[in-house]
């Protein structure tokens, strides 16, 4: 295996890498989402409980209570996760950018060797045809 081909496997196990951590944080962020979506229908739930319910309409203040401090949580670790997911999408740029700055060099150095061989190629068929000649 060559260099190139070595730079280029370790860039793209490194995207790789980088994909499936993004993945696992948006993962998280979805399932924070869930949960505080689920959270907002035991609120409506409980009101409407508490509509029916006297007992459960005079615990229903002490529930809310709860459910701000939940919310407030839940909204922090959401806006915790959204930064670590923006780290996590600039990382996969930065090697997804690596991965593609390797397979240009790559490039440069096979089209350079196939300009090499060709040269040496013409000047071999020249040096023949000049003993021909000769």
């Amino acid at each position: 295996m060559s260099w190139r081909q070595s730079l280029i496997r370790i860039s793209s196990y490194e995207v790789e890498v980088m994909q499936k951590r993004l993945s696992e944080v948006v993962e998280r962020r979805s399932h924070a989402e869930l949960r505080l979506t689920m959270l907002e229908a035991q609120v409506l739930a409980e009101m409407d409980h508490a509509r029916r319910d006297a007992e459960a309409a005079m615990r229903l203040h002490a529930f809310m209570d709860g459910v701000r401090q939940r919310r407030a949580r839940m909204t922090e670790e959401i806006t915790q996760i959204g930064h670590e997911e923006a780290g996590a999408r600039d990382a996969l740029a930065e090697a997804f950018e690596a991965m593609k700055k390797f397979e240009q060099v790559a490039e440069m150095a096979r089209v350079a060797e196939a300009k090499e061989l060709g040269r040496r190629e013409t000047a071999e068929l020249d040096e023949l045809g000049l003993r021909a000649r000769g």
